[in-house]
C-alpha cells in the first residue's frame, strides 16, 4: 500500500462534522467527509456519483500548526424581501496547517494526486470562504499511513515556530483505526452520499497518537534563555545589603 500526503493550509478553514442550521461549528482538524468531498470535486465528480472507492481509503491527519478559533456573525438578506434576513454564527480555524494522509490503491492515489494538481472545480477548505494555500500535494510515500504521517518533517511556518514556547513538540495524529487497533473514539464523518436531496454520513473509529519529540530551535523559550546583556539588575541590591 502507498500513502498520498496533502498539505492543507490557508487563512481560514472550517471542518464541521455535526453542526446544522444557524450555528456552524468547526472541528479542530479536517474531517474525512470534507477532504473526500474536496477530492471528489477536484476529480470532477457530481454530487450524485458513487464514492465507494474514495470511502475505501484509510484517512489520517497530523496537526502541524494548531489554528485559532474565530466566530463570525453572518447575515444574509433575502433576494426579494429586503426586510427579511438570515442570521448565523460561523466558526473557523485561523492560520492552521495540517498534513492529510490517504492510504490505499496506488492507481487511485495517482489519480487523486493528478486531480489535486489539476482540479476540475475550485477547491475549498471546508467552505467556499476558505481557499487553500499552495502547494497542496506533498507527494506519494511507499509506507503505511501512520508511518508516513509520523516521519514527515514538521511543516509549520517559521513565525509559528517562533511563537511556540516549547523547545520540542509532539504533533497530534488522528487516523482511521485498523482491524487490530483499539479505537480512541467514534466519529460521524464517513460520507455515504453527497447528494443535495439526501446527504448521508456514517460512523468510523479513529485512534489518536503523537509523533516522537521534534526539536524546535526557533522556540521563544530557547531564544529568551540566551543572555542578551551582561547587566545584572540585582548587583546594586547586593552592594546595598553589604553596606547595611
Amino acid at each position: 500500500m502507498s500513502t498520498l500526503l496533502l498539505r492543507l493550509a490557508g487563512p481560514l478553514q472550517a471542518w464541521g462534522s455535526s453542526s446544522k442550521f444557524n450555528t456552524r461549528y468547526t472541528d479542530k482538524e479536517p474531517t474525512k467527509s470534507g477532504v473526500l468531498g474536496m477530492i471528489a470535486s477536484a476529480m470532477g465528480r457530481g454530487r450524485n456519483e458513487d464514492i465507494r472507492d474514495l470511502n475505501g481509503l484509510s484517512f489520517g491527519v497530523r496537526v502541524d500548526q494548531e489554528g485559532e478559533f474565530l466566530r463570525d456573525f453572518h447575515t444574509a438578506h433575502h433576494p426579494k424581501n429586503t426586510k427579511l434576513s438570515f442570521i448565523s454564527y460561523r466558526h473557523y480555524l485561523c492560520d492552521a496547517l495540517f498534513i492529510v494522509g490517504l492510504e490505499g490503491d496506488d492507481e487511485l492515489l495517482r489519480d487523486i494526486e493528478f486531480a489535486m494538481k489539476n482540479p476540475a472545480y475550485p477547491l475549498f477548505l471546508g467552505r467556499r470562504a476558505c481557499p487553500p494555500a499552495l502547494p497542496i500535494v506533498i507527494g506519494m510515500r511507499d509506507v503505511a499511513l501512520h508511518d508516513a504521517l509520523k516521519d514527515e518533517p514538521w511543516m509549520a511556518e517559521e513565525w509559528y515556530r517562533h511563537k511556540t514556547a516549547l523547545p520540542s513538540v509532539e504533533l497530534r495524529i488522528k487516523c482511521d483505526a485498523g482491524g487490530s487497533d483499539t479505537a480512541s473514539a467514534i466519529v460521524r464523518d464517513q460520507p455515504l452520499s453527497f447528494a443535495q436531496t439526501h446527504r448521508r454520513y456514517g460512523f468510523r473509529t479513529v485512534i489518536y497518537s503523537n509523533t516522537d519529540p521534534l526539536d524546535n530551535p526557533l522556540s521563544s523559550k530557547k531564544i529568551k534563555s540566551e543572555p542578551q546583556t551582561d547587566h545584572d539588575p540585582f548587583l546594586g541590591l547586593k552592594d546595598f545589603n553589604e553596606v547595611e
